[in-house]
């Protein structure tokens, strides 16, 4: 706070130096555009009744059958390897879509998927891919972890189990160290639920009962 008091001029040098090295990273960029057209879908939705009422959203949905589903799940998929929203928001997305137990089931799958591909990526494109995607503050972060041998299994079991680390750069890191395929995806399957049934909830009772959409 001090140091912008000195330098009101500081928060926009940052917000300068953030766009600049987001166009200078291709899959940050990616990340930014597909923010903003969510943000823009969102808006579009609100305009036209879509986040204020269930009959409006069913009817937009109908004449898609069931491609809306397999749509949704490969969105999911994709938006891990390419994170192009919060995890939370798509898992929240996922149970207005589609309902509470079938919004679930297509967050768990399409997520599942994504976390396999990103692992099978990174293990094929090695650590330099984790510098062209991430900032170097998050892998420094968590880089100590993957010196600890069989540790790093037990700490990537309990981050994915919880709703708040970030599990698309984990799905990453796994990627680039030792670990087995087999054990990363029984860490997925297994641990994935949790964080899912978490976002799902917490984030719809928000919107319901602070926002009053969808009530």
């Amino acid at each position: 706070m001090d140091r912008v008091r000195k330098d009101p001029f500081l928060f926009l040098k940052g917000c300068r130096d953030w766009l600049v090295e987001t166009l200078r990273n291709p899959f940050q960029l990616i990340s930014l555009l597909g923010l903003i057209f969510c943000l823009m879908a969102g808006v579009w939705m609100w305009r036209n009744g879509l986040l204020t009422s269930r009959e409006a959203l069913q009817s937009f949905l109908d004449p898609f059958g069931p491609w809306a589903a397999v749509l949704f799940v490969a969105f999911q998929a994709i938006q891990v390897v390419v994170p192009i929203l919060p995890g939370g928001l798509g898992c929240l997305a996922g149970v207005v879509l589609f309902g509470p137990w079938q919004g679930f089931l297509y967050n768990y799958i399409g997520i599942c998927a994504g976390s396999l591909a990103a692992f099978a990526i990174a293990r094929s494109c090695g650590r330099p891919l984790l510098y062209r995607m991430f900032p170097q503050a998050l892998i420094d972060k968590y880089d100590r972890w993957t010196t600890e041998g069989g540790r790093f299994a037990r700490w990537l079991a309990f981050l994915i189990f919880i709703p708040v680390a970030p599990d698309d750069y984990l799905c990453f890191l796994a990627g680039t160290t030792t670990m087995r395929f087999r054990v990363f995806a029984a860490i997925i399957f297994l641990g994935k639920p949790a964080a899912i049934a978490a976002y799902s909830l917490g984030l719809t009772l928000v919107f319901q009962r602070v926002l009053g959409l969808w009530a």
